[in-house]
Order: C-alpha cells, then sequence, then structure tokens
C-alpha cells in the first residue's frame, strides 16, 4: 500500500532525485528520462480516455495500470538482486506483452489492409491515441538506449514497442474502423 501524506520534501532540490532502490541520481540520468516518459505516455492516456467509451475505455484504463507497473520495473536498476530481495520489486511480465498482441489483432481483424500512410487525426480520440504512439515510442527509445549501458527487463522494452502498435491499431478503430482514417497524400502540396 502506498501513502503519501506529504507532497514535496525539498530532497531533490539540488537536481537529484531517489530510484525504486534508495540511490540517488540526477534527474536527467537515462533510468529518470526513460520512466519519466513512461509516465507522460500514462497522462497522454489519460487525455485520451476522456474520449474513450465501452471496451476501448477500459483496455486504456488496463494500459494506465501497466504504464504504472512499467514505471515501477524502471524505477529498479539492481535486476540481479531480484531473486536475493525480501520483497521483490515488480517487474513487467511477458503475459502483458501477450495481451497486447492479442488485443491488437482482435481489433486489426475488422480493419482494411493499408494502402497508405496515415496523418495523425481523424476523430478526437484517434488524434489522441495518435499522440499515445509517439510519445510511448519516444519511451521505447529512452529506453533501449537505457538498456545500452544499464540492466533493463526485456519485457519492459517489448511492451514499449507493441504499445506504439495498439495505439495505432486503436486510433485506426476510433476514426470508424479504419473508415475515418486520415491518408498520407505524398507530393500533394508541391
Amino acid at each position: 500500500m502506498v501513502v503519501l501524506n506529504k507532497i514535496y520534501t525539498r530532497t531533490g532540490d539540488k537536481g537529484d532525485t531517489a530510484l525504486g532502490n534508495g540511490d540517488r541520481v540526477a534527474k536527467n540520468a537515462a533510468r529518470v528520462n526513460a520512466y519519466g516518459t513512461v509516465d507522460e505516455t500514462n497522462a497522454t492516456l489519460g487525455l485520451a480516455r476522456l474520449h474513450a467509451t465501452g471496451e476501448l475505455d477500459a483496455a486504456l484504463a488496463r494500459i494506465q495500470n501497466d504504464l504504472f507497473d512499467l514505471g515501477a520495473d524502471l524505477c529498479r536498476p539492481d535486476m540481479e538482486k531480484d531473486a536475493e530481495s525480501e520483497y521483490p520489486p515488480l517487474r513487467m511480465a511477458d503475459a502483458q506483452v501477450t495481451r497486447l498482441e492479442t488485443e491488437i489483432d482482435a481489433m486489426n481483424k475488422d480493419l482494411s489492409p493499408l494502402r497508405s500512410f496515415i496523418l495523425p487525426g481523424g476523430s478526437a480520440l484517434a488524434a489522441h491515441l495518435h499522440l499515445c504512439r509517439t510519445v510511448s515510442r519516444r519511451a521505447e527509445r529512452l529506453a533501449v538506449e537505457l538498456a545500452l549501458s544499464e540492466p533493463v527487463n526485456p519485457a519492459a522494452v517489448k511492451y514499449l514497442n507493441r504499445l506504439s502498435d495498439w495505439m495505432f491499431v486503436a486510433a485506426r478503430v476510433a476514426n470508424d474502423n479504419g473508415n475515418s482514417d486520415v491518408l498520407w497524400v505524398p507530393g500533394a502540396n508541391r
């Protein structure tokens, strides 16, 4: 159970912050950038949910919860100590990646194949989902960059990769199953 009774602590006033294991690092450290951008992705999902209903809204709520799991995973650098820890940290699981894949396949089965790239837009929900897609793609790039120098749970990177795909397909669903997609017309304004 998390209890937050004091919101400001002043401990980060000099530009550092605590990771999940208590280590202090600069606020612009690669790990902080990665999980901070996961948090930003979650905030964009909150905006998208203002326009979502039904099963799509329920799926977005599940993803928002997963993103807190992902942030918790990325803020703990000491993966090699997980097995010996009295309280093992929360780590992303391959089952979460598989769930995204299953949902992508279910959404995609009723969509027509694409014959052009899609411009972000159409409905308000689709536009927001495209924003979610691009922010999650940035989070993925930062997690991959982090993994080049520090241990990162492979399931965390896979999840971010699938998430941007999920957002793309969900945006098509939000655009009347692709019927209201805004298609790119190469060289249209020359």
